[in-house]
């Protein structure tokens, strides 16, 4: 068995490096073709002179590549700004047209005084004024101070939104033109053998890994083992830990911010995008595709661990399907089918571009399909979230459906004794996690107001500003970079535990309105605390166990191992009336318990 496994290892390692070694295995060469495919073609000239180093010239290093495109864009949008956004004297201009007898009304008639040429750029910066600030025709301003404060966020909406859109490179898809654009012009091995590449990296790394994990089937009898956990430089914070965390860390923000350099990685998995969706795939099918393989083979190693709990495998099994088959083969299937890309178990808020305005468009000019989807998640959000959490507690959701849960009970499962348990980390994380909620709320609120009356602003807040700022430093920070990258250093539940606004809104419901509950034999307990211990969530088991107390923290997502590794079966996950559940009796040694506020 030694042997088995230390092959394995020595077989996943050889795979990881060779994974990592193909980041660097690429030259560069920019053609006029590619130019031609993926430049707009009013750039394509200004393009082809400002990147003239890189076109039909081989480069060694991404870095230097992308450098030169990142330098040629910066150029041409800012000769884009300069020649089609409103000046300060056109500004100054409108807003003197616009009074008469001390007082300022803007309308359609006065813009089109000012902007009055067949001047192309003219005649686009009258287009967008009036496309952008049409909400303040008509309004009466008793100062040109008032109206300019207005004027000047539509003037500054049009400059970062409407003018680089349409006349230069969309800093939203600027990304994704980077990520073609050097896409098109890598010359590599791996390019030349995406399925050798893929054998000798994601296939070593599944055997060796299985060789691994499979044995431990016949290691002593089932059940919990505290064989050194906490001397382990791999699940203690050790050395090996933070280099993991570390790698964790990287990869997320090459994943989300820099996504052009991993091209080697995302072109090794275009023929499994091809065999799905007949079309290649991107940076967001790499990481489903290490996501769904991920959950499985470590979910493998989640069953033979528990495998004395027969809760644990349901629920493992569980996870593993749901994430295999809702969020990662059904989407890329329907747009096979050419119907949108969809996750049928992804619920707002943790689904923050639900009611995005593309996303809304999509839905809606899809036909029936399209209004289902639409139908569907707001009947999650609505419905199916309160009735399901009180008939099982957010357990449904968050420990069996959830892709982020499902990583986090297998490939954090190791980690998951690292979660802080103190007072102070339990009172940082109901501000953090509900400050979040609260953000992805108004956000929400804003893009549907831009979206239904055109206005960018709302209460003086640019909604634009307020879906970036999230998408950036949540969606993408918080719940990639921080929520995945700090399993080694603070636990497998980060995000979950801190960020995940759909979990504090299940948690609200679970804490006052559910028949769910773990209930504890005070009289049992001999206080061995391998249940606070394995706690992925932070509480602390045992206090509530050594008083008898049912355990209804909103932050409880019901994995069960706590009771999974109780010796003395004093803890149960159960589902009863709501009458008894936050009550506190009398431990067989006479005395009261008080009850905890969660």
């Amino acid at each position: 068995m030694k042997l088995i496994k230390t092959t394995g290892l020595i077989l996943f390692v050889a795979g990881f490096i060779t994974f990592n070694y193909t980041f660097f295995l690429s030259d560069y060469e920019l053609t006029g073709e590619i130019v031609s495919e993926q430049i707009p073609e009013g750039l394509q000239e200004s393009f082809s002179k400002e990147a003239s180093s890189i076109i039909d010239h081989t480069t060694s290093s991404s870095f230097q590549f992308i450098a030169e495109l990142d330098k040629a864009f910066e150029t041409i949008n800012a000769q884009v700004l300069n020649a089609y956004a409103v000046s300060d004297t056109e500004l100054d201009e409108l807003l003197n047209t616009s009074g008469k007898d001390g007082q300022y009304v803007l309308t359609e008639e006065v813009v089109k005084s000012v902007f009055d040429s067949d001047d192309e750029a003219t005649a686009f910066k009258q287009k967008t004024i009036i496309d952008y600030g049409s909400w303040l025709f008509g309004t009466t301003y008793s100062s040109k101070d008032d109206l300019n404060n207005n004027l000047s966020g539509v003037v500054d909406n049009i400059r970062k939104y409407g003018i680089i859109n349409q006349k230069g490179f969309d800093r939203y898809k600027i990304k994704d033109l980077k990520t073609s654009i050097t896409k098109g012009a890598t010359k590599s091995p791996v390019k030349d053998n995406p399925w050798l590449f893929i054998l000798l990296t994601y296939g070593l790394c599944i055997i060796g890994a299985s060789m691994y994990i499979l044995p431990k089937l016949n290691e002593g009898k089932p059940g919990i083992k505290n064989n050194g956990v906490f001397k382990s430089a791999m699940h203690n914070k050790g050395w090996l830990g933070i280099l993991t965390g570390t790698y964790l860390i990287l990869f997320y923000i090459f994943l989300y911010y820099y996504p052009e350099y991993m091209l080697n990685w995302i072109i090794m998995v275009d023929p499994v995008s091809i065999l799905l969706k007949g079309s290649d795939g991107g940076r967001f099918f790499l990481y489903g595709f290490i996501y769904t393989l991920s959950i499985l083979v470590m979910g493998v190693r989640m069953i033979i661990k528990y495998r004395h709990s027969k809760y644990q495998i349901v629920r493992t099994f569980s996870v593993m399907f749901f994430q295999t088959a809702f969020a990662f083969l059904i989407p890329e299937i329907l747009l096979r089918l050419n119907q949108p890309y969809y996750d049928f178990k992804n619920i707002w808020p943790l689904d923050y571009d639900f009611f995005f305005d593309n996303e809304l468009s999509t839905l809606v000019s899809n036909g029936s399909l399209g209004i289902f989807m639409l139908g569907w998640g707001i009947a999650l959000i609505a419905i199916g979230v309160p009735v399901f959490v009180y008939f099982f507690g957010k357990r449904w959701y968050c420990s069996w459906v959830c892709g982020c849960g499902g990583l986090a009970e297998t490939l954090g499962d190791p980690y998951r004794q690292l979660s802080d348990k103190s007072l102070k980390a339990w009172k940082i994380e109901r501000y953090s996690i509900h400050g979040v909620l609260v953000f992805a709320v108004v956000m929400t609120i804003g893009v549907l107001y831009t979206y239904f009356s055109g206005s960018g602003s709302l209460l003086g807040i640019n909604t634009y500003t307020i879906r970036e700022t999230y998408g950036a430093w949540i969606g993408a920070g918080f719940a990639g970079v921080v929520g995945t990258g700090f399993y080694p250093l603070m636990g497998n539940r980060v995000w979950c535990r801190f960020g995940c606004p759909l979990a504090a809104y299940l948690g609200i419901v679970q804490r006052f309105k559910s028949r769910f509950r773990i209930t504890t034999n005070g009289g049992q307990c001999i206080s061995c605390g391998n249940c606070s211990t394995y706690c992925e969530m932070g509480i602390d088991v045992r206090w509530y166990a050594q008083r008898g107390q049912n355990i209804v923290r909103s932050s409880c997502v019901g994995c069960g191992v706590c009771s999974a590794v109780c010796p003395r079966g004093v803890l149960n996950l159960e589902n009863a009336s709501e009458g008894n559940r936050t009550s506190t009796p009398i431990v067989i040694t006479g005395r009261e318990v008080k009850a905890v506020n969660s």
